[in-house]
């Protein structure tokens, strides 16, 4: 079994002592992802837009790794606020389309840098 680290230049950097992703086999799992901008490393001003940050950023882990979203089999979302779960899905709809991945969805007590949406998630080639 090999093991692979990902690194996505354009991805922002990680906020500690870990990885964008790790790849076993041809199974791909990505660290969460924060809606933060990879130039300034700045968070968007809202939920929407720091969810559509986020689904840009693991875009990119994926592409880094020779991926796309259509290779995602599961996501789990974090979210700051459980109430923005429906303007957060018309968001996901947009960038998974067809056989959508299998998806948890849960409110945390905090997310690191103050963030209000976190994606992680596991793809397969």
């Amino acid at each position: 079994m090999t093991r692979e680290t990902i690194h996505a230049d354009k991805a922002p950097a990680a906020v500690g002592p870990y990885v964008h992703a790790v790849k076993v086999g041809d199974t791909l799992y990505t660290s969460g992802q924060l809606g933060l901008i990879p130039e300034t490393g700045q968070l968007p001003e809202g939920v929407e837009a720091q969810a559509k940050q986020a689904l840009e950023n693991l875009k990119a882990v994926l592409e880094a790794a020779g991926m796309t979203m259509a290779n995602v089999v599961k996501t789990t979302v974090f979210l700051a606020d459980i109430n923005d779960f429906g303007a957060i899905n018309e968001i996901y709809a947009q960038y998974f389309t067809g056989e959508t991945p299998a998806r948890s969805c849960v409110q945390a007590g905090a997310l690191p840098k103050g963030g209000l949406f976190e994606i992680e998630a596991i793809a397969v080639k």
